[in-house]
């Protein structure tokens, strides 16, 4: 099977989501903050997915810009816990990262497949 940097990229952070989750939970009790970051960081993943197996080009947009909004709520609840001290500056910075890069893919991807620069950073 071919290899897609954003199917694995979006797959890898999923995981590191799930897993945040769990610690979170366990060790510190947070469940709101928590619970809204797995929502939105394994979705990215699963529009990216169904991306992949939209059925027309318009599908397929409309997908990774729902990807791209989820990165950049996963973005949003991140920093929000890094500043209330459930996440500390090395978790943030890892996560953050892999953000950065997953938004930048999905902002690529979108601006080829519509030919236009509409979408920012």
């Amino acid at each position: 099977m071919k290899e897609n940097v954003i199917v694995d990229k979006s797959f890898l952070f999923a995981i590191k989501v799930v897993k945040l989750y769990q610690q979170l939970t366990a060790d510190k009790k947070e469940f709101v903050l928590s619970k809204q970051l797995l929502r939105s960081g394994t979705s990215i993943g699963a529009n990216v997915e169904e991306a992949v197996g939209g059925s027309s080009r318009r599908d397929f947009i409309a997908k990774m810009q729902i990807a791209y909004k989820e990165s950049r709520e996963s973005r949003y609840w991140l920093k929000l816990m890094h500043a209330t001290d459930y996440v500390n500056t090395a978790q943030f910075q890892s996560f953050n990262n892999d953000l950065e890069e997953i938004i930048k893919i999905l902002v690529s991807i979108l601006n080829s497949s519509k030919n236009d620069d509409s979408i920012k950073n």
